[in-house]
């Protein structure tokens, strides 16, 4: 059976946002186009890994002589978004593996989202063996959007995971607001 696509060729507004305080965020990848909206799940690693990946192939585009996909050095102004998440915040799925990359013919960067895929195994099994066809993830998230909205994204996306917990500066690991723990460094008690 074909996976249901919930696709977004040029949409209005595509941004990873949270919900929750810095220490138990969840991080979620919303995009609209019109009145239709869709949330995905995602980690916050995964956030990072994504908006970090966009960079790199927005600055390799704007190195090629000439830049001739018009890929801008910075954020376009008109561009910014710090509006918060659309409520209500309803993920389709939660993020298993996401995929980037560039449709020269129209000059965009293409995000693919797709979901947790769970394979059941059999505890008493000497072997692991998993059916290909059991792996097809069921639905998927599309998205294309052009390249100033594709920096806009990741200076949001970067921001938006650099907003988290304030990082002691003794240990340099987070700390909560009920209390920290600082484990120093060698040599440094």
């Amino acid at each position: 059976m074909a996976p249901l696509v919930h696709s977004f060729d040029w949409p209005d507004r595509v941004v990873v946002g949270t919900v929750g305080a810095p220490g138990s965020r969840s991080f979620y990848l919303q995009a609209r186009s019109g009145r239709r909206l869709v949330s995905i799940g995602l980690e916050k690693e995964q956030s990072k890994a994504l908006a970090d990946k966009i960079e790199e192939v927005l600055d390799e585009l704007m190195a090629q002589e000439g830049n001739p996909a018009s890929v801008p050095a910075a954020t376009p102004v008109e561009l910014v978004d710090n509006d918060p998440l659309e409520q209500p915040v309803e993920p389709e799925f939660r993020t298993g593996v996401l995929s980037l990359g560039w449709d020269p013919s129209t000059a965009q960067v293409v995000i693919q989202a797709f979901p947790i895929v769970e394979v059941e195994v059999d505890d008493d099994a000497d072997e692991i063996e998993i059916d290909l066809e059991d792996m097809q993830a069921d639905e998927m998230l599309l998205v294309r959007i052009p390249v100033g909205t594709a920096r806009a994204f990741a200076k949001r996306t970067l921001e938006v995971v650099g907003a988290g917990r304030v990082i002691c500066m003794f240990c340099g690991e987070p700390m909560d607001a009920a209390g920290h723990v600082c484990h120093l460094p060698d040599g440094l008690e």
